[in-house]
Order: structure tokens, then C-alpha cells, then sequence
């Protein structure tokens, strides 16, 4: 991993088999504890038959440590299960990402390390399967203009390294602009050059993007 906090690109579910055992992996895009709950609970009650429903979620800021990371094994020797899923999405440096492995028993056993192959090889291909993007956490600035200079502003946005994100029609025209830390001061040059300097982007919090 880069050190990139990423995210799954969109829900999904994959399954494998393994000595007549089958592992269905389901993982979904979460941002709360109570969300992952629900949605463990739909895969346990679509899956009444499976005799294992493992799970490991990671939800929250790796950046700065604020995480919620969880796991269980639901009956499969410890360890042997919730722990390996969890590393698969730590060393994938995923968050807001719920994922279940629901196993129907085969009759032949695995043994421990087969076991720890199984779900953390059943989660990995889903995630393949499924994609992932990069969150990248931005700035979100407000720049208000008069009617007669927001279409040239706009057009040269929209042709710009800067993400336009949404345009409200009032008085004045305002534009929500993405940008990232990185690249505030060059913004404030780049909007300066095209008003003359007789515009400023008033800061409106920090907002994350999902990216490929």
C-alpha cells in the first residue's frame, strides 16, 4: 500500500470453494457501527443454513487513528476467521467497509491455516472483484461571483486540475470548488489571475472525494 486511505467502489458479493466448503464473502460500504450490524444481520437471516457467518469491519480516519475495528470468528477456532479478514483490509488500508464470510461445511476440515487461507483468500478476491477508490480529503471552497463573470469563470474551472462541485444561481453566482491542501495556495493564485484579485474563496470545511 502507498499509504492511501481507500474505500470499496461499491457493494458486493463473491464466492469461492474449498474442499466442498462453500465461503461466500459479502462486503459492503458502511460509516457506521449500527449499519455494519444491519447488515450482518441480512446475511445471516438470507443465509439461515451456513454454519459460520465471520465478520471483520474497519470504520472510521485511519489518518488519525479515530477508527472502530472489530471482528469475529462465529464459532471457527480463534483467529482463524474474523482476525485474517481484518488484516486483509488493514494492509489494504480500507475504512468504511463492513465484510461477511458466510461458510456452508463441506465435511472435510481444513485445519487452522487452511482455515486462515480460506476467508482471508474469500474476502481478497471479492475485493478485487469489487474495486476500490482512493479518498482523498479536500477543502471546499466558496467562490461567489456576479452573474456577467461566472460563465468564463466556470468554463475555465471546468477546464482546470480544480473539481467544480456544484453551482448555486442567487444574487451572485456562487461555485463550490474542491481542492486539496496541497494545492490551496496555487488555487488562490489561479483565482486571483482570472478576477484581477477582486475575489476570495471563503473556506467551508473539509469534504472527502472518492477517486480512482
Amino acid at each position: 500500500m502507498n499509504g492511501e486511505v481507500c474505500v470499496i467502489a461499491r457493494d458486493g458479493q463473491h464466492e469461492v470453494e474449498i474442499k466442498r466448503s462453500r465461503f461466500v464473502c459479502t462486503v459492503a460500504r458502511v460509516d457506521e457501527v449500527e449499519a455494519a450490524a444491519a447488515l450482518i444481520a441480512r446475511v445471516r437471516k438470507a443465509g439461515p443454513g451456513a454454519n459460520h457467518h465471520c465478520t471483520a469491519l474497519r470504520i472510521g480516519d485511519p489518518e488519525t487513528g479515530e477508527m472502530t475495528v472489530r471482528s469475529n470468528d462465529d464459532g471457527e477456532p480463534a483467529g482463524t476467521a474474523g482476525v485474517p479478514m481484518l488484516e486483509v483490509l488493514a494492509r489494504r488500508n480500507l475504512t468504511d467497509v463492513v465484510a461477511v464470510v458466510s461458510r456452508w461445511f463441506g465435511g472435510v476440515k481444513l485445519g487452522a491455516g487452511g482455515l486462515v487461507r480460506a476467508y482471508s483468500g474469500a474476502l481478497a478476491e471479492t475485493l478485487d472483484a469489487v474495486g476500490t477508490l482512493r479518498r482523498v480529503r479536500h477543502r471546499e471552497l466558496l467562490v461567489a461571483v456576479p452573474h456577467d463573470l461566472a460563465g468564463r469563470l466556470e468554463h475555465d474551472l471546468r477546464n482546470s486540475p480544480y473539481r467544480l462541485q456544484d453551482i448555486d444561481y442567487g444574487t451572485d453566482v456562487t461555485l463550490t470548488v474542491a481542492v486539496t491542501e496541497a494545492d490551496r495556495d496555487a488555487f488562490g493564485a489561479w483565482l486571483a489571475e482570472r478576477t484581477g484579485g477582486e475575489v476570495e474563496a471563503l473556506d467551508a470545511g473539509t469534504r472527502d472525494l472518492y477517486l480512482p
